[in-house]
């Protein structure tokens, strides 16, 4: 099994985030709060990531999605973006 690539990331104010590209090795989608948060967002002063690397999905908490097989995502690629104040999987699809 491939990791799901993050095809573009809109929450540019990620640590990770560097030209609405993802460079970490892999993000969680389901956080502590209800939704497909990407519960690895976060801000700090310093760029995080690896310049070269393509962000995938490493785990998704998310049972209720269409896309969710034994914690891992099965779609082609994700898109993360803000939802309300949430930088979310938008390709979540509920089951």
């Amino acid at each position: 099994m491939e990791m799901t690539r993050i095809n573009s990331c809109e929450v540019t104010d990620c640590a990770y985030n560097k030209h609405k590209s993802c460079h970490t090795l892999a993000i969680t989608v389901g956080g502590p709060m209800e939704g497909p948060h990407c519960d690895t967002f976060f801000t700090t002063s310093m760029e995080g990531g690896i310049p070269d690397t393509r962000g995938g999905v490493g785990a998704c908490k998310m049972a209720n999605c269409a896309h969710n097989e034994a914690l891992e995502c099965r779609a082609d690629s994700i898109t993360v973006g803000w939802q309300q104040k949430n930088p979310d999987c938008k390709t979540f699809q509920r089951k």
